[in-house]
């Protein structure tokens, strides 16, 4: 079994914090991973009031990318396993303005506070999860465009974004930190690195903002692939979760939801 606990995301449920963020805690084959931080200690909060302790049944953080609201939360942990792309601790910055959106904490920081593990590569976690690594950015429809810049003005595409790849009675749970790499990309790569065809469900930031182009052939692609479940988070815009929830019934993730399958 596959256990998601919402921790930290946009929409607050019940009782529970919300902020612009992203934390999931994924519990399989008896190992419990944190996926992203957020941005404060609210994923941590959250946790306490569903019964989870952080800090003593967590070995190992994986970060999906190095923008500040996936981990930003990073410098609320310590003494353990941190598994991200090394071009996570880039400098970066919005081009509208030119203010940052990189990570908080310097690489030479989190080596103090964490034993630090960076991999373009794929990475098995446990017998059933794997991280994906560098997602290839293989359509001609996602990935086409950014909204960051480096430090010398030069585009940035976040090329350290990654996610999660679960395999629950042979069929794929993919689980996403932002997508800027495109949510599509990255299911094709979880079938390669997991040697599994079929995705059952999806959860996650799809960061499709509009009823464009990208957020039309999403659908498509999910259609064509018989994606049983699909549960977009966090970087997904009112225009594309309704277009989602229209064409699927998708229910919104909320905080201190647990979602298994």
């Amino acid at each position: 079994m596959l256990t998601i606990s919402i921790l930290t995301d946009n929409a607050a449920g019940g009782q529970f914090l919300a902020e612009h963020g992203l934390s999931y805690l994924i519990e399989i084959d008896n190992e419990k991973i944190l996926f992203d931080s957020g941005h404060s200690d609210v994923f941590l909060k959250n946790a306490a009031k569903l019964n989870i302790n952080i800090e003593k049944e967590v070995k190992t953080v994986v970060l999906s990318h190095g923008h500040w609201d996936h981990g930003n939360g990073l410098k609320f942990l310590k003494d353990k396993t941190l598994i991200t792309h090394s071009d996570s601790f880039s400098q970066r910055y919005r081009k509208a303005d030119h203010t940052t959106v990189g990570l908080e904490l310097t690489r030479n920081e989190i080596e103090k506070q964490f034993t630090l593990k960076e991999s373009k590569n794929s990475v098995q976690l446990s017998e059933n999860l794997f991280f994906l690594g560098e997602i290839p950015r293989s359509n001609d429809f996602e990935s086409q465009s950014t909204s960051f810049e480096f430090t010398d003005g030069s585009d940035d595409f976040i090329p350290d974004d990654s996610a999660l790849v679960a395999i629950v009675n042979n069929e794929l749970i993919v689980i996403t930190g932002c997508s800027h790499s495109g949510i599509c990309n990255i299911c094709e790569h979880a079938k390669k690195v997991s040697k599994v065809d079929k995705i059952k469900a999806v959860i996650g930031g799809f960061h499709l903002k509009r009823q464009d182009n990208q957020t039309l052939k999403t659908v498509e692609y999910f259609k064509q692939n018989k994606v049983e479940k699909l549960l977009p988070s966090h970087c997904t815009a009112l225009p594309a979760l309704a277009l989602f929830h229209s064409t699927f019934k998708t229910e919104q993730v909320k905080t201190g939801m647990v979602f298994r399958f």
